[in-house]
């Protein structure tokens, strides 16, 4: 019985060797362009955040100053840290996702062997990618969409709402691009290591 599963396996094997050397070119190409995107992406992603940062900083040093010196504060000033605060947690949660500084247990996972890490990083990933595509794109769309029906618009700098929500989607898209990059990787692992064991 074992023989006729090792015959029937390596049957398999031979009969998919072309389609699986087909999807594993595409998947490479497709993982290059990703990457290519991605880089190119996150460049103008830090940049965001260092810029907003920045204003933060300085939106902050000019409330306190015309608080506490001219005994008068400007009355945008807090609105607007409030608003780039959450410009740059919800931007730079997504560089962090990226550069894999996130939170994270793994006491478990390191106990995985090689493959069986591989295909949780993949599970876990679109996990990720489908939270990111459901409550991110898919419900800070459809806020950003509310905000903009309804007119909405901020108390003190009269700034309409579905401007400052849009940083919702955005973050879910970098988060879904990173996914599909580190899932495709992954993939290609995979195919590395059982095309290695066919050879042997």
């Amino acid at each position: 019985m074992p023989g006729l599963i090792v015959k029937l396996k390596n049957l398999l094997v031979k009969g998919l060797k072309l389609p699986i050397k087909l999807v594993a070119v595409f998947l490479k190409f497709m993982l290059w362009l990703i990457i290519k995107l991605k880089t190119w992406l996150v460049k103008g992603l830090e940049i965001a955040v260092m810029l907003v940062m920045g204003l933060l900083v300085i939106d902050v040093v000019l409330g306190v100053f015309t608080r506490y010196v001219l005994e008068d504060q400007i009355e945008w000033t807090e609105e607007l840290a409030k608003i780039l605060l959450v410009w740059v947690s919800m931007l730079g949660a997504s560089i962090g996702f990226i550069r894999k500084s996130h939170l994270g247990v793994d006491y478990f996972f390191n106990k995985l062997n090689e493959k069986w890490k591989i295909i949780g990083e993949v599970v876990i990933y679109l996990f990720v990618a489908f939270f990111a595509s459901v409550a991110l794109i898919y419900g800070g769309s459809r806020l950003v969409y509310s905000a903009f029906e309804n007119k909405q618009t901020t108390s003190a700098l009269v700034w309409y709402w579905y401007k400052i929500y849009l940083v919702i989607p955005i973050c879910g898209f970098f988060i879904i691009i990173f996914c599909i990059e580190t899932v495709l990787e992954n993939i290609l692992l995979l195919f590395k290591k059982r095309h290695s064991t066919v050879k042997e």
